[in-house]
């Protein structure tokens, strides 16, 4: 019922604005930055004489707005750029493109909305923007500006560990999040088993964090999206810049191909810490590393039709002489065709690659042992937006993904797999509107129609109660299970004043593809699995409820959200399995339901020399699974309590500013041993109830400065002074058990500390 009122009210809103809409015209263009000739995304255009009336670019930089014959002001306006303000005379449709000028004296804050009001006006929850810019001047470990630990101090997002990228939302496992870069998904975002995010920051030029309040376009995870998007190339000037730190070092160049016309950006990052390691002559064959290239170029067919191929490569590398060797890492690929249908309907197709592989292998007296993994993915994807009036933004469109999936497989001497890979095919058709129903009242609404397949091409065993009870081959070509889902999201704001409102939000997420790990971080060796006929989609129902504030003059911000997050068909493993050996995973699997419910609290300072923000979190994740813990209620791996992150980034004079970050976090959730025996010789430990422990509380305070060389022409060169952990903390990275050399009936817990001070140096260049 509730699904075919909002198909309804869609479906009205389209007719009852369509004859109003007849009467009118629009005026339409792109946006850019004046530098670079970079598109702008999220630039906010208002109509002057009605200030009411308003649009933000798209992804692309793309705006329209529809209004009676007559004469206006266009007001356009960007955090960090100069205002412009753009006279138009409107007697037919008209295109007004607008170069904008970026002031560094506005660089100050770190997250920001476009638009100062713009927590308070728009309808989106538990959505926030990073900018790039400022993300280089927080300390993080080794000096390595990254996106991700930015992220991970966001109050409802928490970090999964010290020295871990992974991170989980409101309650969500680390699979749970959609990450995509130029809309290819990544599977595992980490280098150096979590020390650095695959994302090089030089070539990032946009990154969202949508936390299960995300717009119908968005689907496939239960919990998060982190929409990362990569700069398109200076199409003006060429460029190289670049940065030089103690373990790793980045280059870029940009500039155009055909000047104003077509760009292109190519960006190489590469740790050498192994080049260190290799002057001692106990760690002269070691191999620990990691490199990555992101490239990108586009064309301007014409004034209407745009294309865009973008590709990322990354690898890890680790490995002992010939005894032991590992590699993972992920490459996608992303051609993108932008089309100005017409002044009011922007179109974008895609055709996206996406690979994640891992391989490890192990060499003794003479024989050699290797697992492998991968998943791979191809995908057309195809979005309209229609700027139906000044009310009305409709979006829709369609999506189909192919899987192809090989867990983790054998071979070697010896040894003869059976194991072959498994195919899925996801697709998903959607439509949304952004209607402004008045002064006050902004609502969000769409829904998304998702749907699985099971394909051919093996053999899938069906478990009850974890025995084999039948099998279904599949041969290649043929169809199998198929899943179907509803996926209904509504968010709505409510303006009390000019400077506050009142949100409430609905969404519902379903996942078809599943991550397994005995990790509560993530591992490169995790499988990826998809829905079969043992695993049913997983299946997200969120409601939230947020208060947001702005205080002196739009100077403060203060955002409040409280949510309860339900969840079906949540998978976990029987007591005692290690995964990366079952013969067939499916049947160590056990299935059943969570809950996560919290408190989320954000103030921001954004203007000043001081800015910075205090976020927290109070919440709960819980799991209720068949065969664990009798059945009951016990907390999930990413279960924390408190969640607290301070940051303050202070201008002290034009060439040095200062920065620091401060966290506090309940520690992860764990299983302890509760005894011990013996069995042939071996000593065995007896453990309690699942996840009933926990790892001791981490905190830690960083600091770091940044000096900006006085520029040379066009050269410019800044210095990177930090210091991680300043007060030395030993926080726990893991804690492993042992029998007391004195007393053998007692167990020794020992834990295993990452870094205790980590200083750093980066010289960071551009000309």
């Amino acid at each position: 019922m509730q699904t075919r009122i909002i198909v309804l009210s869609l479906l009205l809103s389209c007719c009852a604005t369509l004859l109003q809409a007849q009467s009118k015209y629009t005026v339409s263009g792109t946006v850019k930055q004046g530098s670079s000739g970079e598109t702008l995304i999220g630039v906010t255009v208002v109509v002057v004489e009605k200030p009411t009336i308003g649009v933000i670019t798209n992804e692309y930089g793309f705006y329209s707005i529809s209004l009676p014959k007559g004469n206006y002001t266009l007001r356009f306006s960007y955090v960090g750029y100069k205002q412009e303000l753009v006279p138009v005379k409107l007697e037919a449709n008209a295109t007004v493109n607008i170069n904008m000028s970026d002031k560094s004296s506005l660089q100050e804050v770190v997250i920001t909305s476009k638009k100062d009001n713009d927590n308070i006006t728009k309808a989106t929850m538990g959505t926030e923007v990073l900018d790039m810019k400022m993300a280089a001047k927080l300390p993080v470990v080794f000096g390595e500006k990254d996106l991700v630990k930015t992220i991970q101090l966001m109050p409802g997002v928490k970090s999964n560990g010290e020295g871990s990228n992974g991170f989980s939302v409101r309650g969500g496992a680390t699979d749970q999040n959609l990450i995509l870069l130029d809309e290819a998904p990544v599977y595992n975002a980490s280098h150096l088993l979590g020390m650095f995010s695959t994302f090089n920051s030089d070539a990032i030029k946009d990154a969202t964090i949508i936390k299960g309040n995300s717009p119908a376009q968005f689907g496939g995870r239960l919990s998060s999206v982190l929409d990362v998007k990569m700069k398109e190339g200076n199409n003006r000037n060429y460029q190289v810049s670049g940065g030089i730190g103690l373990i790793s070092s980045r280059l870029t160049v940009e500039g155009p191909i055909q000047k104003e016309k077509s760009s292109f950006i190519i960006s190489g990052r590469r740790t050498y810490a192994d080049l260190f390691a290799r002057l001692s002559d106990d760690m002269k064959d070691v191999k620990l590393y990691f490199y990555d290239l992101n490239a990108k170029a586009n064309l301007a067919i014409n004034s209407k039709n745009k294309l865009y191929f973008s590709g990322y490569f990354g690898k890890d590398v680790l490995g002992v002489s010939k005894t032991f060797g590992s590699n993972w890492g992920n490459t996608t690929a992303t051609l993108r065709w932008n089309s100005i249908l017409n002044s009011r309907l922007f179109s974008n197709t895609s055709f996206i690659y996406s690979n994640y592989d891992f391989n490890v292998h192990f060499e003794t007296d003479g024989s050699r042992t290797n697992f492998n993994s991968h998943i791979k993915d191809l995908n057309l994807k195809q979005d309209f937006t229609y700027y139906l009036n000044t009310k009305n933004t409709i979006r829709l469109g369609f999506n189909v993904m192919h899987h192809t999936i090989t867990p983790t497989r054998a071979g070697g001497t010896g040894i003869v797999s059976d194991k072959k890979s498994r195919k899925g095919l996801e697709s998903a058709i959607y439509a949304s509107n952004s209607w402004k129903v008045s002064e006050k009242i902004n609502v969000d609404y769409g829904l998304r129609f998702s749907f699985y397949n099971v394909l051919g091409g093996d053999t899938y065993n069906i478990y009850r109660h974890n025995e084999l009870v039948d099998s279904v081959k599949l041969a290649a070509g043929k169809t199998g299970k198929t899943y179907y889902n509803l996926e209904p999201r509504i968010s709505m704001s409510y303006g009390l004043s000019s400077t506050t409102s009142l949100k409430i939000g609905y969404a519902r997420n379903t996942q078809n593809l599943h991550m397994m790990s005995n990790s509560t971080g993530g591992s490169p060796t995790d499988q990826w699995i998809g829905n079969s006929y043992n695993i049913k989609p997983e299946i997200a129902d969120q409601v939230s409820l947020g208060f947001s504030k702005n205080l002196y003059g739009n100077a403060f911000e203060l955002n409040t959200e409280v949510y309860y997050k339900s969840m079906q068909n949540q998978i976990d493993y029987r007591d005692g399995v290690d995964l990366n050996t079952a013969p067939d995973i499916e049947k160590e699997l056990l299935f059943g339901k969570g809950r996560a419910y919290g408190l989320e609290i954000l103030l921001k300072k954004k203007t000043g020399k001081l800015t910075g923000w205090l976020g927290y979190t109070l919440s709960k994740t819980e799991r209720q699974i068949n065969g664990i813990n009798n059945g009951e209620w016990y907390n999930a791996k990413q279960d924390r309590t408190h969640d607290l992150s301070l940051v303050g980034v202070y201008t002290l004079t034009p060439r040095w500013t200062l920065s620091g970050t401060f966290i506090y976090t309940t520690g992860n959730a764990v299983t302890f041993p509760t005894g011990k025996y013996v069995l042939n010789d071996m000593v065995m430990y007896q453990y309690g109830k699942r996840n009933a422990d926990r790892m001791p509380a981490t905190h830690r305070l960083d600091i770091s400065a940044t000096y900006e060389r006085p520029s040379k022409r066009r050269f410019q060169g800044s210095w990177n002074f930090g210091l991680y952990n300043v007060y030395g903390r030993l926080n726990p990275y893991s804690i492993t058990f042992k029998e007391n050399k004195e007393n053998p009936q007692k167990i020794d817990a020992v834990q295993t500390s990452l870094f205790q001070w980590v200083p750093s140096i980066t010289y960071n260049f551009k000309f």
